[in-house]
């Protein structure tokens, strides 16, 4: 049966190529797509591709007034939020690659979902290989007390910390609680350069130039540390591969599931 998509953040980075690739494939139809800059216009025109009839839409209630099974979301931390609430709401299912919902907000969408018998797969990184880094740090927190994360990523990124670190943080404490040799009350200086306190687990991000996006996890014991790291290029195909898998697989689960690890494998 053909998957009805509607992706959000059509003309963005990663939102055009998975915009393409899901008019590339055979299970799929691009049935609508929203881009407030690029409204009105025919979205395979926008994409590059032959003129496929579909207008880009400038809201997402305006996109999914017609017959769409699964809204893939691309945005932005400000408007993600929303954004998924209103394709709940609708009663579509949903895809999140866009980074920013913190915790708070993944209650009220677990609500929503569950109210509207819904289905949200939200992944802050939907690279298979970043799904393992995250999986083996999971992993590595069953036997190992102590860890911090490093969250690297552009000059440009507004969010913080990324997607992916602050769902890994999450279920790292899930798994087991961090233990801290010194409080970060008991220390000399500016808190701050402890890092962010996200789930129990000091969070640094650094912010440059010459990243796009990356992350350490580092857990340090008495004469050894286990360091686990996924770099991400330029290029957006990393999360194209995982975008399309979750779409296939989104009539299998309900509720909530975070992560691409946990779609991939179940819960650690």
């Amino acid at each position: 049966m053909t998957i009805k998509v509607c992706v959000a953040g059509i003309t963005g980075w990663t939102g055009s190529a998975v915009g393409k690739a899901v008019s590339a494939a055979d299970d799929m139809q691009l049935v609508a797509a929203v881009a407030r800059s690029a409204a009105g216009q025919d979205v395979g025109t926008s994409l590059g591709l032959d003129a496929s009839g579909v207008v880009i839409s400038s809201t997402v209630k305006e996109a999914l007034a017609g017959d769409v099974d699964v809204f893939v979301d691309y945005t932005s931390a400000e408007a993600v939020l929303d954004n998924v609430l209103v394709a709940i709401d609708a009663g579509v299912n949903v895809v999140i690659g866009s980074s920013g919902l913190t915790a708070a907000d993944f209650e009220k969408i677990e609500a929503a979902a569950k109210g509207k018998d819904a289905t949200v797969i939200s992944c802050g990184n939907f690279s298979i290989t970043a799904a393992l880094a995250k999986r083996f740090s999971l992993m590595a927190a069953q036997y190992l007390p102590h860890r911090e994360i490093i969250d690297y990523a552009s000059a440009e990124k507004m969010d913080v910390p990324s997607g992916t670190v602050q769902e890994l943080a999450e279920e790292l404490q899930r798994v087991r609680p961090n233990e801290v040799v010194r409080s970060v009350d008991d220390i000399r200086g500016p808190k701050e350069a402890r890092g962010a306190q996200i789930a129990g687990t000091p969070v640094h991000s650094l912010r440059l130039h010459s990243y796009k996006i990356a992350f350490e996890t580092i857990f340090g014991m008495q004469n050894e540390r286990l360091t686990i790291r996924h770099d991400a290029g330029a290029g957006a195909e990393p999360y194209v591969d995982g975008t399309l898998l979750a779409i296939r697989k989104i009539g299998a689960v309900k509720g909530l599931v975070r992560g691409m690890d946990n779609l991939l494998f179940g819960k650690l």
